[in-house]
């Protein structure tokens, strides 16, 4: 009974995060590790996680109206979706995370460009809803976001940061419309991937139905975390989470070898 209480309040906590930033797998990845083996316990926390994202869209619905308009909303679902499921499909073919030592290199270079995303964007009057480029940018636009959704469904750690990064130099306006938009794109784009997952029978249901309840739960604070705090509160809790994840994974890397990289 102890443990199932520690899985779901873990589980609340790793939603919330994700929610806000990406990371969550930080959380409940080691703790499944106690329990089950590696690659268990990798599919086991992202099924656990992935019911955080559609109560976080839910809760930040009029951040995410205000992000893009419909005709631009269904350009960015779109490359999502088919690189989420690429991404899936290379991972269940090949098995092969060599590159994971890329991993914090990109989630430290997407923190950067967070940083740095008031000088790299400029500011628009009236929070114009419509991404600053020019028309022959769109293809480049939606090679960045199927290489990125690609990445999410192959491995998925640091994934939230790495798209808020991508998202930061496409898309204008407040900090807190990137966040539900990345909210929307990584919960479709991790949902194709986990079908795979729930598909291949490598989940442990008696943890993670338990877990994906609480990721729903800590979704929905996130979501409502996100929604009322001011924006330079928001951007400093992302830019946060996102160092903190790219030192996890530099020590998980380069430090003592204890437990196999995994996560979201």
């Amino acid at each position: 009974m102890e443990t199932d209480v520690l899985f779901f309040l873990a589980s609340i906590a790793a939603g919330v995060i994700n929610a806000l930033a990406g990371g969550g797998g930080l959380i409940t990845f080691p703790l499944l590790m106690l329990v089950v083996s590696p690659v268990t316990a990798d599919a086991t926390s992202a099924v656990a996680l992935l019911p955080a994202y559609p109560t976080a869209v839910w809760r930040t619905r009029r951040e995410l109206a205000r992000a893009l308009p419909p005709r631009w909303l269904w350009l960015f679902l779109i490359p999502s979706l088919l690189g989420g499921l690429l991404g899936a499909l290379l991972l269940k073919w090949t098995g092969n995370r060599s590159f994971v030592v890329l991993v914090p290199w990109l989630v430290l270079l997407a923190t950067i460009v967070i940083l740095l995303r008031p000088i790299l964007v400029r500011r628009t009057e009236g929070d114009s809803k419509e991404p600053d480029l020019a028309a022959a940018l769109w293809p480049i636009v939606m090679a960045i976001i199927f290489v990125v959704a690609l990445y999410g469904g192959y491995f998925g750690a640091g994934i939230g940061i790495l798209m808020i990064g991508a998202l930061s130099l496409l898309t204008p306006g407040d900090i807190r419309h990137v966040v539900a938009l990345k909210n929307l794109l990584t919960g479709c784009l991790r949902a194709v991937a986990v079908m795979v997952l729930v598909i291949e029978g490598i989940v442990d249901w008696r943890y993670g139905a338990l877990m994906a309840l609480g990721g729903l739960v800590g979704g929905y604070f996130g979501g409502l975390a996100s929604h009322r705090a001011n924006r330079a509160v928001v951007r400093s809790i992302v830019i946060g989470i996102g160092f903190a994840v790219a030192t996890y994974y530099f020590w998980r890397l380069y430090g003592p070898p204890v437990m196999r990289v995994g996560g979201e």
